[in-house]
Formats: structure tokens, C-alpha cells, sequence
């Protein structure tokens, strides 16, 4: 990353499996990811001296006190490198667990989370939120948009 100079450093890593059923077996899998991962990318983000780190985490609660605590810690870390924190609703949409219509709130479409990712750039160190703000009407895949 050094060689490179970003001025920006995006987090959006995970280690979900393909399959949904298999994410509670495999949970501890991407709460390293989001704590050391985490901790390895600010580092690598400090030494390449980029200016700002944007990281993806969840607008919803885990089911268990040790998930919790990886989301939250990948949460401290980056607001205390003064980053900024993009909690995400469930994705939907091609390519996610929800890929015949949306989950139950919070959620966001993939093309929506997508777009609405780069406003982050301009953001101040924090939280921000990208869920869907609408409800989907009846027999829609979703309702799209965020904010």
C-alpha cells in the first residue's frame, strides 16, 4: 500500500461464506476480519500515509455478545483513527443472500449501497447510515434509494 499512496483507504473486506446457512458456523471467520483485518488495513492505511479510511459495518444487531464486540471494535478503531464508519443495511440484490427481494429493515439494495458509498468521500470522520428509506411496495423486489 505504501508504494501506492492512496489518499483514500476503503474497508469493505469480509469473509462471509457463499452460502447463508453456513454464517453462524463461520461467524468467527469474519469477526477476524473485522478486528485484526481492520487493524492490519489502519496500519497499512497510516504508514501509506493515506489521509482518510472509509470502513464498511452493519446497521443491525448480532445475535451474540462476542459479534458484537468484533463490530464494534472494527467500529472504535476506525472512528479513533478518525475515519469514518458506514453502517450498511442487509444487502439485497444480485450476487447477496437476498437475491430474489429484500430482508426485513434495515436493508439496502447493492446498487444503492453502491451509490450511495461515494458520498462518504465527503463525509466528516463518524458514522453515517446507508439503508433503505422507503418501504417496497407490493410485489416489488425493494424499494431502493437510501440515504
Amino acid at each position: 500500500m505504501s508504494g501506492f499512496g492512496p489518499d483514500v483507504v476503503i474497508h469493505q473486506l469480509t469473509d462471509l461464506p457463499d452460502h447463508r446457512g453456513d454464517a453462524a458456523a463461520l461467524s468467527g471467520r469474519n469477526d477476524r476480519m473485522r478486528t485484526e483485518g481492520t487493524h492490519n488495513l489502519l496500519a497499512a492505511a497510516a504508514a501509506a500515509g493515506a489521509g482518510r479510511v472509509i470502513a464498511q459495518s452493519i446497521s443491525w444487531e448480532l445475535p451474540t455478545p462476542d459479534r458484537r464486540a468484533a463490530t464494534a471494535e472494527l467500529e472504535r478503531a476506525v472512528l479513533q483513527a478518525g475515519g469514518v464508519v458506514i453502517r450498511y443495511g442487509q444487502f439485497y440484490g444480485p450476487g447477496t443472500y437476498h437475491e430474489t427481494g429484500p430482508p426485513d429493515p434495515p436493508r439496502i439494495h447493492v446498487d444503492d449501497a453502491a451509490r450511495q458509498t461515494l458520498p462518504a468521500l465527503a463525509v466528516p470522520p463518524g458514522v453515517t447510515i446507508v439503508v433503505d428509506d422507503r418501504a417496497a411496495p407490493a410485489g416489488s423486489p425493494g424499494g431502493g434509494g437510501g440515504r
